[in-house]
């Protein structure tokens, strides 16, 4: 199904003047997912305010396209990219390696990218394909990078430090079945033990592995700022979510002509917002005032549309056993011990 062309952006040129820095020079950001829809928009801003912007994606011509149109909206911009494929956790070391190879420190990590609603398939390492690109990977990749995160933190100055992660979330988080993480997502159950292939209306299980996957991505969240904060880290840990953003997350999906034709020309017009309005929460997140932003926040749009704010969580997001649960999945997939040590 075809995103809605060319949505107009409302609010994002007021945000970029009102709420971000006027030059991020000298900080390095890495960005998952960069190809299309926020993690494009998210890697042009950065480019545009004077940032290194380190490009992680899959092998794909999309890769060549993305760059064409990134350096001819930002003819100076520092762009490097990296060769990182979420559905390998071999590729998220050695990208890391690669990543640890060029800098001693980065000032943010953005978990960006994500796919929804795929079929009922493991990856080559066993796990859900949608849990191990959305969730697993950046947590393995968030674990491999962070002593960079916290030497940029530290020599931001001392108390005063500053470092972020920022991890992709969606309204999809709170649409779980029995609202809240269940464990058998996060083990070995891919090939057809998640529920099948059943695509409904933004239901059925293909869909709920996607929201499963991005309450992952909000307790993740939680649990990671509750690490730092024990260990007196100056590393930030956020969320974001675009509300129903403009992008091509859901280009493959096919609910029949008529269908189609109803949601991409009525429904999706009235209540989706553009890519770039979809990124104020993820920028915010990012590159907002570091004497504002706040760790452990979701940052993003009431609902579907609109400014992004900060977020009060729901009970499911920080709930203290899904937390320390998916924790030991994550380990114990990714076969590391993250801990926050500083």
């Amino acid at each position: 199904m075809e995103s809605v062309s060319e949505k107009k952006s409302r609010w994002f040129s007021q945000f970029v003047e009102e709420e971000l820095p006027n030059d991020v020079s000298g900080k390095v950001f890495v960005i998952t997912g960069t190809t299309t829809g926020t993690g494009f928009v998210a890697a042009r801003t950065v480019a545009q305010l004077g940032g290194e912007v380190v490009l992680l994606n899959r092998p794909s011509p999309r890769v060549d396209v993305m760059l064409t149109k990134l350096k001819e909206a930002v003819p100076n911009g520092k762009f490097v990219t990296v060769e990182c494929d979420l559905q390998d956790f071999d590729s998220v070391r050695k990208a890391s390696n690669e990543i640890r190879s060029k800098y001693d420190q980065i000032y943010c990590l953005c978990n960006n990218a994500g796919i929804m609603a795929t079929p009922d398939r493991a990856t080559k390492d066993g796990y859900d394909e949608q849990i191990q690109t959305n969730h697993l990977s950046h947590f393995l990749l968030t674990k491999e990078l962070f002593p960079l995160l916290e030497r940029q933190a530290k020599a931001s100055g001392g108390n005063g430090g500053d470092a972020r992660i920022v991890n992709h979330s969606s309204e999809a988080r709170n649409n779980t079945a029995s609202k809240g993480l269940e464990r058998r997502y996060f083990e070995q159950n891919g090939d057809g033990n998640l529920g099948g292939d059943r695509l409904g209306l933004f239901s059925g299980p293909c869909f709920e592995r996607y929201c499963q996957s991005k309450l992952a991505n909000s307790v993740f969240t939680h649990a990671l700022h509750d690490k730092l904060q024990a260990a007196h880290s100056n590393v930030k840990v956020v969320s974001a979510h675009p509300g129903g953003a403009d992008t091509n997350l859901g280009s493959h999906l096919n609910f029949g002509t008529i269908t189609n034709w109803l949601l991409r020309h009525i429904l999706f017009p009235m209540v989706v917002q553009s890519s770039e309005d979809g990124t104020m929460g993820l920028l915010k997140g990012m590159m907002g005032d570091k004497d504002t932003i706040e760790s452990g926040v979701m940052y993003g749009p009431h609902g579907m549309k609109g400014k992004a704010v900060a977020l009060d969580p729901k009970p499911w997001e920080i709930d203290i056993n899904a937390k320390q649960m998916l924790w030991e999945t994550s380990e114990a997939a990714t076969g590391v011990q993250f801990d926050v040590v500083i």
